[in-house]
């Protein structure tokens, strides 16, 4: 598998948008003092901002409707 297709946009915008929210409000709850396991808000985060998802690259899903 090539590397550009490993980071190829394969998230759509409501999935996007899910991922952001989720991981803002993961990592709300690590710097509120309310566990370390808040920080794992950082992948979802990444994710959504960048728009590409490892996993789904490895099991071939993509929620993008943009065909390439």
């Amino acid at each position: 598998m090539a590397a550009t297709a490993f980071f190829a946009r394969n998230e759509g915008t409501a999935d996007r948008a899910v991922r952001i929210l989720l991981g803002v409000a993961l990592l709300y709850f690590a710097f509120s003092g309310r566990g370390v396991w808040g920080y794992i808000g950082i992948v979802p985060l990444v994710t959504g901002l960048v728009g590409s998802c490892p996993l789904y690259s490895l099991l071939g899903v993509n929620t993008c409707p943009v065909k390439r």
